[in-house]
């Protein structure tokens, strides 16, 4: 989700540079509601996992594409380089500087230029350079109005309410479940309304953060939305929220192309990989930890063994930070 999300200031330069080109866009069938809202494409190709390359790489050659701007620098996408020949550019990965980082914990990027510019490489000689403004995710009228109906039903139309992000994909990225009932109860004390915000793998959690508020303060209103919503109804309950709490996800990145103040928790990973929320209304909280990155993508377990990254940062620190967003 969230690389997909950072090609939209790239999208958006070159549909501002080239007004009249057909920019199409390639990508799974599971993520196209990411994009196949947005006015800066033409047309959004999808394909699904298992489906055979070579016929989609079929229908590229006889579309004749003028330019083939590989986003991605996977084993798949590179495959269609020369299954489908034309005018492919890459962008650089970083890869050696990403591992040097890791491994040896010596940081040689030399700059701090955040990947959604760094796609920007794949677009040489297209004329095109970052605008300066941030991500975009556009939401479908119909997502706006099927999440509007589930807040009326739970009285939340119209109310301030806190999102909640307990999810990730990976254990090193997660804030404890108990952290994260701490700061529900914190916030309902505060007399704030607050919604759980992820996938089904979110429920169990998310049942037990509208717990802990509701225990703390008996007359907020506390829902959970976990499960509840696809990609675009995820993003238009996004845009209804006052401010969200996340980790380091693709909620994060929706948050912000979207214009929701957001407080990350940053763990495993860190600013010089380029995944930090660009051009947003953020608070980052982290801390400066000798083991830290300890992967680029987090993984199944803390290698240290005591998760301090995010361990170290307390639901009140969370709190505080998610107060001074509105000041």
């Amino acid at each position: 989700m969230g690389d997909i999300l950072l090609t939209s200031a790239l999208v958006r330069a070159l549909r501002a540079r080239h007004p009249d080109a057909h920019i199409a866009f390639l990508v799974k069938t599971q993520f196209a509601p990411l994009v196949s809202e947005s006015p800066r494409l033409s047309e959004v190709i999808t394909y699904r996992d298992g489906d055979p390359l070579l016929a989609l790489a079929k229908e590229l050659r006889t579309r004749h594409f003028t330019h083939l701007l590989d986003l991605h620098g996977s084993l798949r996408s590179r495959a269609l380089h020369l299954l489908a020949p034309g005018r492919w550019r890459e962008y650089s990965k970083r890869r050696v500087a990403r591992e040097i980082l890791i491994r040896l914990k010596r940081n040689v990027y030399h700059d701090t230029v955040p990947e959604a510019e760094r796609f920007f490489g794949a677009a040489e000689g297209l004329d095109v350079r970052p605008d300066g403004r941030g991500l975009e995710f556009f939401v479908s009228p119909a997502a706006m109005a099927r999440v509007d109906a589930w807040l009326a039903t739970h009285g939340l139309a119209g109310r301030p309410f806190t999102l909640i992000g307990p999810g990730a994909a990976h254990f090193s990225k997660r804030w404890p479940p108990e952290y994260w009932t701490a700061l529900a109860a914190a916030l309902a004390r505060e007399g704030r309304s607050l919604v759980v915000t992820g996938g089904r793998a979110e429920r169990e959690v998310g049942d037990a953060i509208v717990g802990a508020a509701r225990a703390a303060q008996p007359d907020v209103l506390a829902e959970n939305s976990a499960g509840e919503f696809a990609l675009q109804e995820t993003g238009a309950l996004l845009q209804r929220a006052e401010a969200l709490a996340v980790g380091d996800t693709g909620v994060m990145h929706m948050a912000t192309a979207v214009g929701t103040p957001i407080v990350a928790l940053m763990g495993p990973t860190v600013a010089p990989f380029g995944f930090f929320p660009y051009h947003a209304n953020a608070t980052v909280l982290e801390r400066d930890l000798y083991c830290r990155p300890c992967s680029a993508f987090g993984g199944p377990t803390c290698p240290e063994g005591h998760h301090r990254c995010l361990l170290d940062i307390s639901p009140a620190e969370v709190a505080a930070a998610l107060v001074a967003l509105h000041r």
